[in-house]
């Protein structure tokens, strides 16, 4: 069994894995009221279509995940141990579809006549797969001839609720076409975008959702009325997106291509740097819909319709192969990103006094920083601690370790402080990191240092940043004269107070940095750096593997939690 996505608890610390749905129609069925024990929920797509069986060669298979689905939030304790099974019913695919299991984690599965069974032990908390099914038309099927696959599954001591898929042979296939965008612009440099995609399918497809996501440095101002948009903050990569879903009417016929009749504008603004671009279709329904929405508050746009050439009527099915339907475009604004460090000046503190110091970093521009694919933390603050004092209290994005650098057991107390940034950095952020020092021996003029870098120290500079003079500022204990800068843009001196940062000494970091390393309004976690430009490949294979049951779009790891301005 593989672990898919954990519960809420712990989707903050696997953003390798905290990717959205494959499928648009994947379902989770309601679970029974009243079960002894614990409910696990098995989930898949609502539907699946087939290539048609070819006139030579062998079929194309689609691969179908089964998931399961353990609602425990506790992501320590809450698995459950016991032995159970799960059997796919496949009888009604007789004379439709072939079925085998697939080599990714199907190992204790076995398919006997018209009946799958597979048998593990252990359910983890979240969503797991339990089996990979490779489904391809049956020779002398036709087309729109349908049947389906009933998963069901039991354990001592525990109920699965059950769940259908339906299979057909034939359907649409929306295939998104790259657009080519130039990939390296200037700040302020737009593109025209002339969207145009293609049913590559068997059969018509019917009114289309178009959606756009784009991260934080890209700006596109049309407002087309058939569309609705969400307006990403930013600060973190859970907003790092905004998103237009526009509806153009169908219908949409098998081996033609259609091109939006207005193109959309793509334009780098003055603080773009490392910018992502990512354009879908999926036929429309309320299922697909929500899944694009995200729970996020979309705004209708007030100016022209956006439309497209016009078809007799289908019938709706199953997109025959969901991976062609998006297309990804890295753009590199030519731009830079000035972090200054800040540190503070505490007069007169005596033994035994506790000094808040409010250290850290702001970014003076003009660009913002987001490794929105890679998920790579922009750097580190390192922190060096004055003689004399004690840490009391941390950030919880800052590791305690040796004068040298190297690993220590206690976190309280070092003489020296990593702390990771994160992969998203505003152009207006600042990283402010709350330290609380006991001071132990009155040291006059004892001077630490704060210092953003890259991690790797003999290679401090951050290849963005071009001003790396202001990177470092003093944190100063006792100092001979205490109004002076302590370096970057602020300082001055203090007592018991902070310069640049609120306090939060170890609790959890509304102030200064997640578990993961992030300041409030700097940090975060996510897909990041952006290794080369230009068209993308779609999803991961492991990314595939999540969507089963989520019922969302094939985005990798870019939805947002719900926006702070609606449901």
């Amino acid at each position: 069994m593989r672990r898919l996505f954990l519960p809420a608890a712990g989707r903050r610390s696997a953003t390798a894995l905290a990717v959205a749905g494959l499928f648009a129609g994947a379902v989770l069925t309601a679970a029974p009221a009243h079960a002894d024990g614990p409910v696990f929920t098995l989930g898949g797509p609502a539907e699946v279509g087939l290539r048609p069986y070819p006139a030579t060669g062998k079929p194309q298979p689609t691969t179908v995940d089964v998931t399961v689905n353990n609602p425990s939030e506790d992501v320590e304790n809450g698995d459950f141990d016991g032995e159970y099974t799960v059997t796919f019913d496949l009888s009604a695919l007789a004379g439709v579809a072939d079925v085998k299991f697939g080599d990714t984690g199907s190992s204790n599965c076995k398919i006997t006549g018209t009946t799958g069974v597979c048998t593990d032990y252990g359910v983890w908390a979240g969503l797991s797969s339990v089996a990979e099914l490779k489904v391809s038309a049956a020779k002398g099927s036709k087309l729109g001839s349908t049947g389906d696959i009933k998963v069901s599954g039991t354990a001592e001591g525990a109920t699965f609720t059950p769940f259908t898929t339906k299979v057909t042979v034939g359907g649409p296939d929306l295939v998104m076409k790259p657009l080519n965008l130039k990939a390296d612009v200037k700040p302020g440099q737009a593109q025209r975008a002339p969207i145009t995609f293609a049913n590559a399918g068997t059969s018509a497809a019917g009114d289309v959702l178009l959606t756009l996501m784009y991260s934080h440095g890209i700006e596109i101002p049309e407002r087309f009325s058939n569309c609705e948009y969400s307006q990403g903050a930013g600060e973190d990569f859970e907003h790092a997106y905004s998103t237009a879903i526009c509806a153009l009417e169908g219908p949409f016929e098998p081996g033609a291509v259609y091109e939006l009749e207005k193109p959309f504008t793509v334009q780098a603004a003055g603080h773009a740097f490392i910018e992502d671009f990512i354009y879908r279709v999926n036929e429309d329904s309320p299922k697909e819909r929500a899944a694009q929405r995200a729970g996020a508050a979309f705004t209708p746009g007030t100016g022209g319709v956006l439309g497209v050439k016009k078809q007799a009527a289908p019938a709706r099915s199953a997109d025959l192969d969901p991976w062609n339907n998006q297309q990804e475009q890295g753009i590199r604004a030519k731009n830079t990103a000035d972090f200054a460090a800040y540190g503070v000046s505490v007069e007169k503190a005596a033994v035994g006094e506790t000094v808040k110091a409010g250290i850290g970093f702001r970014n003076q521009g003009p660009a913002w920083i987001g490794y929105l694919r890679s998920g790579e933390s922009i750097g580190v603050v390192d922190v060096k601690i004055p003689e004399g004092a004690k840490v009391t209290a941390k950030p919880k994005s800052c590791n305690g370790v040796t004068a040298s650098g190297g690993e220590r057991d206690k976190q309280l107390g070092a003489p020296r402080y990593i702390c990771e940034v994160g992969s998203v950095v505003l152009e207006d952020a600042d990283f402010a990191l709350p330290f609380e020092l006991t001071i132990e021996k009155v040291v006059a003029d004892a001077t630490g240092t704060v210092t953003v870098r890259n991690w790797h120290e003999p290679e401090p500079a951050l290849q963005f940043d071009p001003n790396m003079a202001n990177n470092t500022a003093k944190l100063v204990l006792n100092g001979k004269d205490s109004g002076t800068t302590t370096g970057g843009t602020s300082g001055g001196s203090t007592t018991g107070g902070s310069t640049g940062g609120s306090t939060g000494g170890d609790s959890p970091q509304s102030t200064g940095g997640t578990a993961a390393g992030s300041a409030t309004t700097g940090g975060g976690t996510a897909e990041g750096g952006l290794a080369s430009t230009g068209s993308t490949a779609l999803l991961t294979a492991s990314a595939a593997a999540v969507a089963l049951a989520a019922g969302g779009v094939l985005f990798v790891a870019v939805r947002r939690r719900r926006a702070t301005t609606g449901a």
